[in-house]
């Protein structure tokens, strides 16, 4: 089993949560189990009122989406809903995935590999 936490805003100008989103359906694809813990601004990329800015390719958010509907395990950590992102308190797109530091501190423990982006 693979943890991702991811930490950056998901349109920082930069590919960090693309490759992060690239690496978890890569590693989906191949059988590993993947599980995604958004902490932080990456909490926006759980919510619908983000959009992709014209100057990306990708739409991040449908991207996660498909991850999830795929079998990928998604958690946005619930405190920080109410205290980062650039959306602040707004749902995610599927409340369930709300959750607590103690559900990203049992899956590092099962987890063979950890990674942040």
């Amino acid at each position: 089993m693979t943890t991702i936490i991811l930490n950056h805003q998901p349109y920082d100008g930069s590919d960090v949560t693309w490759n992060a989103l690239r690496l978890a359906k890569t590693l989906h694809k191949n059988g590993e189990a993947v599980n995604i813990f958004l902490m932080n601004d990456a909490v926006d990329l759980a919510r619908d009122i983000i959009k992709k800015p014209e100057s990306y390719d990708h739409d991040l958010v449908d991207m996660l989406k498909k991850l999830y509907e795929e079998g990928i395990s998604l958690q946005a950590c619930g405190t920080c809903n109410a205290r980062c992102g650039l959306f602040k308190n707004q749902p995610y797109f599927d409340e369930s995935v709300s959750s607590t530091m103690q559900v990203l501190a049992d899956w590092v423990i099962q987890s063979d590999k950890v990674l942040t982006f």
